[in-house]
């Protein structure tokens, strides 16, 4: 079955990291998907606006169905840019044909049209505030997430794929919980020279930890009331001994006995917060958007 006949699916996040792989190569039917992807994420973004500008009221709205509501969006979209769309999947399309240097895409073109530049498919995303479940005081560090996305992934993603092998789930959901707990690497734990903890996960060092500490302040939730503290956390030599550690955590610990195995996203982030993982209420909330989003979709895809 040719993979342009299979309907798009916002969950099949090992499809979009075969096409960044199949795209390295110039692959013309990668590049087509690669396309539709770009239309599908204008497509969400005209949608999301759409949204934003209908007033919000009634016993139907609230934080859950805002997600909900958000996870049909992301699907509509890849549908619509699957079935044709707008028309600027093909036009992206010929223009990515050109930069491969594709001799025949390279001859004919508009008429009276001048020679365009290949189109970047990176586009500029707004300055965001992310709050890494209260691992710091709540004056997170802005982050751009379109390029800071990417280059996490491309660090971690190697990592998360040999933890996740030994906890039997898919690697982007360690990546995404990662990306939740640092706002995209950008807020771990630090050393007062500046040196980084490399800890990805919030995992605090308790009287078990016989590594190397490093203190950072915190927001803890106590009875639902955020509160600053000053806590101690694990540090590490590298992303892959932060990994390991998890894993390590998460195989052997009797809590996390239902995490282990999931491969869903809502299975996951639920499964973590009822174990008590942090202290956030909204921390499956929070863990869900990022895993079915389409920031970690497009990071994967590169």
């Amino acid at each position: 079955m040719n993979s342009s006949s299979v309907e798009p699916n916002i969950f099949d996040v090992g499809r979009l990291a075969s096409l960044k792989r199949q795209v390295k190569g110039n692959d013309p039917q990668a590049l087509k998907e690669a396309a539709r992807q770009f239309e599908a994420l204008f497509l969400q973004m005209v949608l999301k606006s759409m949204r934003d500008a209908t007033p919000k009221e009634g016993m139907f709205d609230s934080e859950q169905t805002r997600m909900y509501e958000s996870l049909l969006d992301q699907q509509l979209t890849q549908v619509m840019a699957g079935k044709g769309g707008t028309g600027l999947a093909a036009m992206i399309e010929k223009q990515l044909t050109r930069a491969s240097g594709d001799p025949e895409a390279m001859e004919g073109g508009l008429p009276l049209t001048p020679e365009l530049r290949p189109l970047s498919l990176e586009k500029p995303a707004p300055t965001l505030r992310i709050d890494p479940l209260g691992r710091s005081d709540g004056a997170v560090t802005p982050v751009t997430v379109a390029g800071g996305a990417n280059q996490f992934v491309d660090k971690v993603w190697p990592h998360a794929q040999e933890a996740a092998r030994s906890l039997g789930i898919p690697p982007h959901f360690l990546v995404a919980q990662a990306a939740l707990e640092t706002g995209w690497g950008k807020s771990e734990p630090r050393f007062p020279d500046g040196r980084p903890s490399y800890n990805l996960f919030g995992l605090k060092a308790g009287r078990s930890w016989t590594g190397p500490v490093v203190e950072s302040a915190t927001i803890e939730y106590v009875d639902g009331v955020p509160q600053r503290q000053v806590e101690r956390f694990r540090a590490y030599a590298s992303y892959g001994e932060a990994f390991a550690d998890y894993a390590q955590l998460m195989a052997s610990s009797p809590r996390y006995a239902a995490v282990r195995g999931s491969q869903e996203g809502t299975a996951f982030a639920h499964g973590l917060q009822r174990a008590g993982y942090a202290t956030d209420p909204m921390y499956a909330v929070k863990l869900e958007r990022i895993i079915s989003g389409a920031t970690l979709r497009q990071a994967l895809i590169g």
